[in-house]
């Protein structure tokens, strides 16, 4: 059985510098390895960026983090993510790493993400260049998601993104933003790359549980959603 930790939208900053790595104490009691769904800055300055190396460094056990579009704000992304990656944390765009718990290969792959929409009521690549632009960051995304996720070599395969693959985890927040906070793309890489779990963030009045067209588990876990420093699941278990 592999515990997996997973939280998002820690929105840190100077001012709640330790706050949140105190709610982190005995984690490795818990967990086997801790996700970490964007939204890990609330500007996205590498000053935040700092505060949240601080936060995930050293917990004992692997740190696999996305950026959210909060990260992306100053256009430090870049250094944000070196800064991360210099405490020893991974940050994935597009990309898959895997880590070892208890025998067992654990293969993670993910990336921001962006919006778009789900069947029936999403955006399409057609008319204006801004339209297309949009549409077009998302399929880029989700193709370069699918090859990661089906590239992976491991026993359970989890895909991490900040922005939703579903609707059902966004049930809460107003309809009329659901294209800004997920889209349909990223459901169809994750169904295709047989996928044990998806882990997102970014809607922070959403709900916690839903699932993809091909039947794979979703959960949003926005630090709002979930209420507590972390949530865990457990995969290979009966």
């Amino acid at each position: 059985m592999i515990r997996v930790a997973a939280v998002g939208d820690l929105h840190v900053g100077p001012e709640v510098a330790g706050a949140y790595r105190e709610r982190l104490t005995g984690l490795p009691d818990h967990a086997d390895l801790l996700l970490v769904a964007g939204d890990l800055t609330r500007h996205g300055t590498v000053e935040e960026g700092k505060v949240a190396a601080e936060e995930l460094h050293d917990l004992g056990v692997p740190v696999i983090t996305v950026l959210g579009n909060h990260d992306y704000h100053s256009d430090q992304q870049d250094d944000i993510t070196r800064v991360l990656e210099d405490a020893g944390i991974t940050v994935l765009e597009g990309e898959g790493t895997t880590v070892e718990c208890g025998g067992t290969c654990v293969g993670i792959a993910g990336g921001k993400g962006f919006g778009g929409g789900f069947a029936g009521r999403c955006a399409s690549d057609f008319g204006e260049p801004e339209m297309k632009a949009f549409v077009g960051h998302t399929k880029a995304f989700a193709e370069r998601l699918g090859t990661a996720l089906l590239g992976l070599d491991c026993d359970t395969r989890i895909c991490l993104t900040h922005y939703s693959p579903v609707e059902e985890t966004l049930s809460g927040e107003p309809p009329e933003i659901y294209p800004f906070l997920g889209s349909y793309l990223i459901a169809e890489a994750i169904d295709a790359s047989g996928c044990d779990l998806a882990v997102h963030g970014h809607a922070h009045k959403g709900s916690e549980k839903g699932v993809t067209p091909g039947g794979v588990r979703v959960r949003n876990v926005a630090l709002p959603v979930i209420q507590q420093a972390y949530a865990v699941y457990c995969l290979g278990a009966e």
